[in-house]
């Protein structure tokens, strides 16, 4: 069976496909090109990140097309239901990247503490003891308040960090069943806990110094945050969103950011990937990334042989 990787997988993935007798293929196909390139190379396994798009057209067109990964958690860029209503296997990684998507979180929680963004942008052509000024009002992480919408594998390896930083954390979601932790500290100790989230969004950020994102795009393309949820959080608040574009209104945020509300937001994700608006990149408040939380060698490496494992499982070896 042939497997289309189009958006790339790690060695071990490619190995561990090849090593079960399939013919992986990396190069990649343009959006344009791919239902022709499918349907003549006789593809049956097509794997994205979130380059690249399987939409209803895609899946009527390519009848020998037998299962879609995603290489990642969010599947938006894939009409999921549609596919599996049309016989179609549809799989992601959910457990391979939360570790470093956590990770970016918390290197995004020190940089908009401490200005490092805009510091970073200013100081080859500042003037030094101005710009020492402007950026010596920074805050510690130690104490203070985090709150994590979307409590799921990503969210529960943040407050991982978190805690292990001394923060304290409350975590918001559908689900309230108590939430197991594992904090790993290094030099061989752990501490384990748990966390019990509430439902309600109001309560958890009005308190929040800290506040991350982790809740997928919403069905109805609705915001989670927009000006009425500005409205309830406390001034000097600061915002993480690593999860999906969309989720907070932009419009909201850059009249908030204008405002004492929002000390600082942080963004690996956008609405308009991959040309997010220039007045939010050139913003001093926001922090930016260009949608790399999954981009570790360690996450990709996971991922790889995550999908692979979860082909083999469906079809066996050859």
């Amino acid at each position: 069976m042939k497997v289309l990787a189009n958006d790339g997988i790690s060695k071990s993935g490619i190995s561990a496909l090849e090593n079960a007798g399939y013919t992986v293929i990396t190069e990649k196909v343009e959006q344009e090109n791919l239902i022709d390139y499918i349907n003549k190379e006789d593809i049956g396994i097509l794997l994205v990140r979130s380059a690249t798009t399987a939409r209803k057209d895609m899946i009527d067109a390519c009848p020998g097309l037998k299962l879609i990964g995603r290489g990642g958690v969010g599947m938006d860029n894939i009409d999921v239901q549609y596919a599996r209503d049309n016989g179609r296997t549809v799989i992601n990684t959910p457990a391979a990247s939360s570790q470093s998507v956590a990770e970016l979180v918390m290197g995004h929680m020190f940089a908009i503490s401490r200005f490092l963004n805009d510091s970073y942008k200013n100081i080859s052509i500042g003037n030094f003891n101005a710009l020492k000024k402007n950026y010596g009002k920074g805050v510690e992480l130690r104490g203070k308040n985090l709150t994590i919408v979307g409590f799921g594998r990503i969210g529960q390896s943040l407050a991982e960090y978190a805690i292990g930083c001394g923060m304290n954390v409350t975590a918001v979601d559908m689900f309230t069943e108590p939430r197991s932790l594992n904090i790993q500290l290094g030099n061989g100790l752990s501490v384990s806990t748990s966390i019990t989230p509430i439902t309600s969004l109001e309560e958890g950020i009005k308190n929040a110094d800290y506040i991350s994102l982790h809740v997928p795009k919403q069905a109805d393309g609705s915001a989670v945050f927009t000006k009425k949820e500005f409205a309830l959080m406390k001034d000097g608040v600061r915002i993480v969103n690593a999860a999906r574009g969309g989720v907070i209104n932009e419009d909201d945020l850059l009249e908030v950011l204008n405002t004492s509300k929002v000390a600082g937001i942080a963004l690996d994700v956008f609405e308009n990937e991959p040309d997010p608006r220039k007045d939010l990149l050139n913003h001093p408040k926001i922090a930016c990334t260009p949608h790399i939380g999954a981009a570790t060698n360690e996450a990709q490496d996971r991922i790889g042989t995550e999908l692979a494992a979860s082909i083999i499982a469906q079809f066996g070896q050859f």
